[in-house]
């Protein structure tokens, strides 16, 4: 680090080495600080020039070039479950199979759900060991909070891992941290054992985002590309993990929509690095993030309800989603992409929509008269996973990259969630 002392009007660095010297790639964030001390320096006493030295100490501070995706890591647990089998199975270890009646309609939303398999953290010995989570009568949230203590950071690690190696750089050249979650609230939370478990620089400036639904993978995304633009030489890594074990119980005829619930969740875990001015030696940029924005569809707030309560989180998503979606859909990107001029063209752009299951789909593909072929790589990921919630856009945006070079190029990143929340992103595929 520099000391800075004050002399003959000016501030001048004062270079310490103790065994260890600058990192090279940290060089444009001690530039930053040295013209940030300087500047400071010729502020003291400037009198009326006062608001010129900020403006240009502000300047100094931010990125020249907008945010950029530089590297995509996905990750599930091991379990994974074939939605044909998973209303026996569900019905198996809830030990309810007299429930008849229940478990052919369980049956039917599986078969109707688009969806092939699904990953679990929770398998059948956790659940024996564990039946306050199918006792509606016993409290079981504190256990569900121990278990996504370490459960929550070690997934979400697993899929920065795989971001970082393809990043190319070292964990120490990670500025910021943004990780979102509803899968427990503890403090210290999930972002400072996540930067443990990554060996991150202690400095590292953590954001943690919690109960933001299946909107917070594209809000995290929508922090970080701020921070990113506002502090040259950040990198944002993105971490979003969730675990369908806070809201899994046992199905009870008086509570349909528990099996709703447990025929669309599986668990995942996503990771982005965000930065600006990328490094061509190393970095290789995805997506440009162009614009982003938030808005909520009017009169919505009961659509996707939920709160944590003594027996885990409970969630209750209203059947009019799929309707609000499809009568608002069109008005709010036509909001978020008028003003850059995108508005109308819809099958112009690539689209990576959150699926949050088939029926929220076809409102997006009916309410913006898509092709068929611009949801496929969503409607790919919903079979593969299920709704993962705020992570599964991480993994819709790692499918279509696969396919970068038949990509428009631009595109929109869309998450809809509690609100109901409309996150949209506007980006750029690199390749254009």
């Amino acid at each position: 680090m520099m000391p800075y002392m004050r002399g003959n009007g000016a501030c001048r660095p004062i270079y310490i080495t103790s065994g260890r010297y600058l990192r090279k790639s940290s060089s444009r964030i001690y530039l930053s600080i040295y013209l940030f001390m300087a500047l400071l320096g010729s502020l003291i006493g400037a009198g009326p020039a006062a608001a010129s030295v900020v403006r240009q100490m502000r300047q100094a501070q931010r990125a020249d070039g907008p945010a950029s995706v530089l590297a995509i890591g996905t990750a599930n647990p091991a379990n994974c479950v074939r939605q044909e089998e998973y209303a026996d199975y569900y019905f198996r270890v809830t030990h309810t199979e007299h429930l008849t009646k229940l478990n052919s309609k369980l049956n039917r939303i599986c078969q109707r759900s688009a969806i092939k398999k699904r990953y679990f953290y929770h398998d059948e010995e956790l659940l024996q060991h564990h039946p306050e989570f199918m006792d509606r009568t016993l409290p079981s949230l504190d256990a569900r909070m121990d278990i996504a203590a370490t459960a929550v950071p070690e997934l979400a690690a697993a899929a920065a891992r795989k971001a970082m190696a393809e990043w190319g750089r070292s964990p120490a050249e990670i500025t910021h941290l943004v990780v979102t979650t509803y899968t427990g609230a503890h403090m210290p939370g999930v972002d400072l054992r996540l930067a443990s478990l990554l060996g991150l620089d202690p400095s590292v400036r953590r954001t943690m985002l919690y109960m933001n639904g299946c909107s917070s993978g594209s809000a995290a995304l929508r922090v970080a590309k701020d921070i990113a633009e506002n502090n040259r030489g950040a990198r944002v890594l993105v971490a979003c993990a969730e675990l369908a074990l806070i809201h899994f119980r046992a199905p009870d005829e008086a509570h349909i929509d528990t099996i709703i619930l447990q025929a669309l969740f599986g668990d995942g875990a996503g990771a982005v690095i965000v930065g600006a001015e990328p490094d061509g030696s190393v970095e290789r940029p995805v997506f440009e993030m162009v614009a982003a924005s938030q808005s909520v569809i009017p009169e919505s707030n009961h659509a996707a309800v939920g709160r944590l309560t003594e027996h885990g989180l409970v969630f209750n998503p209203s059947f009019e989603m799929p309707g609000l979606i499809l009568e608002n859909i069109e008005q709010s990107m036509a909001n978020a992409l008028g003003p850059l001029g995108l508005s109308g063209c819809w099958n112009d752009l690539f689209w990576a929509v959150h699926p949050g299951g088939r029926a929220i789909l076809d409102s997006v593909e009916a309410g913006l008269r898509l092709e068929s072929k611009k949801l496929e790589a969503s409607r790919h990921v919903l079979s593969e996973y299920g709704n993962m919630s705020g992570s599964t856009v991480i993994f819709v945006l790692d499918e279509i990259r696969r396919h970068e070079q038949a990509l428009p190029g631009m595109g929109v990143l869309l998450g809809l969630g509690p609100g109901v929340t409309v996150e949209t992103m506007v980006l750029r595929a690199t390749h254009s």
